[in-house]
């Protein structure tokens, strides 16, 4: 019973992830969208630092994890986001509840399996900009869609402290945006419907070592690698003469044209390194670095000569701390608390502005009595962008939740 009511409320939440609109940063009209995906709960509680062997945990950053799995492993999570937008002369307000990412892992003695779906990337930006002039010409742009992940992994632990892994993952979505123009006091205007269907498939490869320093002291240690990989893009573009009300319904007059073309968006590779000491089920700390190509990812219709790519990075520092994983007395003590600092170069270059994001992480994991399964809640504090050069700078305060499931399967009743 357990197991139906779990995945009924997974497979829910997947296909509501389809109908949302999963951010509010007038950034994601570049490229493939905003980069939502950043690792489960408990990784973001972390700053994205997770180079443990965890046994009931699905790491999603590393397919070597699967191996290390105890129980069979469902996990869920979602996130509330509430961003400021301002710049030099205004602020306006967003806020989004978004499904992050759904999961299962299956160990099988030294092999473990997995697979999932990500809402990788998502759009959503509405920016208008208004002419003071009477009889002035005035914009409207917005946009919905995004990438998402269809995964499979697999791991094999090599020795008792050393697992590899590697998953293949397909990527599919659909990114439609409106750009529409108008002037003051004239009721029929033009439009431009712009869609693109996406689709690929890519690598990732990954590693997972362990070793003791002391007694009670271990050395962790995480290494991935994903290749760079092509994405295609099949585009339409239609333009038409529309009429617009004062509410901005619009109905479409008269069809101009539309066009039809094909390309490869190219999606960086990317390098994690992450290395961390401590002492299992107590505390750890760790550092994380990722690194990834300048990729291609702009678009027909959002190549802009004041847009560019380049390399991104990333570093975290976070880590844990369990009072007393084993004790039965005192609820508290088994709660698992979570911080980390991170700062990320995102690869995007816009107005000749490098837009960086920064942030701070909280969290604690919330054992279920009885289970091994537990509750994850995080909480994100962080900045991206600039009021520089005319750009958006994004104030963001993000409320997520994770739930992580575990059962044993595939082991026979003695008794029915």
């Amino acid at each position: 019973m357990i197991r139906k009511i779990i995945t009924s409320f997974c497979l829910l939440l997947s296909l509501l992830s389809f109908a949302q609109e999963g951010t509010s940063s007038p950034y994601s009209f570049y490229g493939i969208g905003d980069v939502r995906f950043k690792g489960t709960i408990e990784s973001r509680s972390m700053a994205g630092v997770q180079v443990e062997q965890d046994s009931i945990h699905i790491n999603l950053d590393n397919p070597a994890s699967y191996s290390n799995l105890k129980l069979t492993t469902f996990t869920v999570g979602g996130t509330y986001n509430q961003t400021t937008l301002k710049n030099t002369t205004a602020s306006e307000q967003a806020k989004r509840t978004t499904f992050d990412y759904l999961a299962v892992g299956l160990p099988m003695g030294k092999l473990g399996v997995g697979f999932g779906l990500i809402p990788y990337s998502s759009v959503g930006f509405k920016i208008t900009n208004t002419s003071d002039v009477a009889d002035g010409q005035n914009t409207r742009d917005f946009g919905t869609g995004g990438v998402n992940k269809a995964f499979f992994a697999a791991s094999y632990k090599i020795l008792p402290n050393f697992s590899i892994g590697a998953n293949v993952d397909y990527n599919f979505g659909r990114i439609e945006t409106t750009n529409l123009q108008y002037i003051n006091g004239v009721v029929l205007g033009s439009r431009e419907l712009n869609r693109a269907d996406l689709s690929g498939v890519n690598f990732n490869f990954g590693a997972l070592y362990q070793s003791k320093l002391t007694k009670k002291l271990s050395l962790y240690s995480s290494l991935s690698y994903r290749l760079e990989s092509k994405l295609a893009s099949d585009n339409t573009r239609n333009r038409d003469v529309v009429s617009l009300t004062s509410d901005f319904d619009v109905t479409s007059v008269e069809a101009l044209d539309e066009e039809k073309d094909s390309e490869n968006l190219t999606l960086p590779s990317e390098l994690r390194i992450g290395l961390g000491i401590g002492e299992s089920k107590k505390w750890l700390i760790g550092a994380q670095i990722i690194s990834a190509s300048q990729g291609d990812l702009a678009n027909t219709y959002n190549n802009l000569p004041n847009v560019s790519y380049e390399k991104a990075m990333k570093y975290s520092l976070g880590g844990y701390f369990i009072p007393n994983y084993s004790s039965f007395s005192n609820y508290a003590k088994r709660i698992v608390y979570r911080a980390g600092i991170r700062y990320e170069e995102t690869g995007l270059v816009v107005n000749s502005q490098s837009i960086k994001d920064q942030g701070l992480s909280l969290g604690v994991g919330l054992p279920i009595t009885g289970s091994f399964s537990n509750i994850n809640l995080g909480f994100e504090f962080g900045k991206r962008g600039t009021t520089s050069a005319s750009l958006i700078q994004e104030n963001y305060v993000k409320l997520s939740v994770g739930l992580s499931f575990n059962d044993r399967w595939f082991v026979k009743r003695k008794f029915d």
